[in-house]
């Protein structure tokens, strides 16, 4: 194992770069960091749409909800990388095609998560700050969503494990992400496929246990404060 990461460390960790393009470890991180950061406002307005009292914004939002968390990621993955140079009229690159995948498909959970933040905190927040003379916006802008958000890091960064997960499909559309990568070595090095799929697996292991921690360390500090408030 030691041996095939001394070889192909650098070729894991950042694919061609910089004599090519950017791959490996790195891509993974940047692919699932971007996806979470470009699906957050998305999954905002969904959630804002979800418990908004009219219909029309209610009704398809949720309608939309329902039908993206029914789909399995590959089919998403698929629809982008057909869909996209249909309507762009060019051929999109498989960065492109799974990071549309991934805030498509990250959107509708994080809204999922944001709406449960909202609807988790006391209703005399909004009224509170509807009677300092705050519009609906500003309140929820201002008083209950820094609130809210607060309440719910735990669950974002959980989302973000499952994000980093997620990005091992971009195999499909021969994406060089980490998991790419490691078939790729293993095609140089076929007598040690258990070595490389060794490091593929503790690196994935490494990362998501890591950050599954992190976001038990914060639930933990979060009720703290809480019983201390």
């Amino acid at each position: 194992m030691i041996e095939v990461f001394q070889t192909y460390g650098l070729y894991y960790l950042i694919g061609q770069y910089p004599n090519g393009p950017l791959g490996g470890l790195l891509l993974t991180l940047l692919l699932a960091l971007a996806a979470l950061v470009l699906a957050f406002p998305v999954g905002v307005i969904f959630a804002l749409c979800r418990i908004s009292p009219f219909a029309y914004l209610r009704v398809p939002v949720t309608a939309i909800t329902y039908l993206i968390r029914g789909t399995p990621l590959l089919m998403i993955i698929f629809w982008a990388y057909f869909l996209l140079p249909t309507i762009t009229g060019q051929r999109t690159d498989q960065f492109s095609t799974m990071l549309v995948a991934l805030v498509i498909f990250d959107a509708v959970y994080l809204a999922e998560i944001i709406r449960a933040g909202i609807l988790g905190l006391p209703k005399g927040q909004m009224e509170c700050a509807r009677s300092l003379g705050f519009s609906y916006v500003r309140a929820m802008l201002l008083v209950v969503l820094p609130q809210a958000f607060r309440n719910m890091l735990p669950s974002l960064v959980n989302q973000f494990v499952s994000t980093v997960k997620e990005t091992s499909l971009g195999y499909i559309i021969s994406l060089s992400e980490v998991s790419f990568i490691a078939s790729q070595i293993n095609t140089m090095v076929p007598t040690k496929p258990g070595e490389v799929y060794a490091v593929l697996g503790f690196t994935y292991f490494v990362m998501c246990f890591s950050l599954s921690r992190f976001a038990y360390w914060l639930e933990r500090r979060l009720a703290v404060r809480i019983i201390k408030v």
